[in-house]
């Protein structure tokens, strides 16, 4: 069984199981959060929501934070000599699915 949730303006798709880094969530590690799914499917059934599942929810704990690779960006300008260099790490914060609850 999988289900598709909506956690920082993404969707994941996600299975019992499943550690997903999603963007970075003010709450402490252990911490429990629930999420509305907005598609649960097994192997015969499927249900789709308008929005969200009706009835379902999604289970997380949150696993642990910290920062991506950091992507380097260089800015230049030709006519000027001008440059310079900046780099940048987005924080996320891994989540692990403990369950889904869905009545198919």
């Amino acid at each position: 069984m999988y289900a598709i949730i909506n956690a920082g303006g993404k969707q994941y798709k996600v299975k019992e199981g499943d550690i997903v880094a999603v963007e970075k969530l003010e709450l402490n590690v252990g911490d429990k959060i629930t999420y509305e799914p907005l598609l649960i499917s097994d192997e015969k059934n499927s249900k789709i929501g308008n929005p969200n599942v009706a009835g379902a929810s999604v289970e997380a704990e949150i696993v642990e934070h910290g920062k991506g690779d950091k992507i380097r960006i260089a800015v230049y300008k030709k006519m000027n000599g001008h440059h310079h260099a900046q780099g940048h790490r987005q924080p996320y914060t891994k989540i692990k699915i403990i369950k889904i609850n869905a009545n198919l």
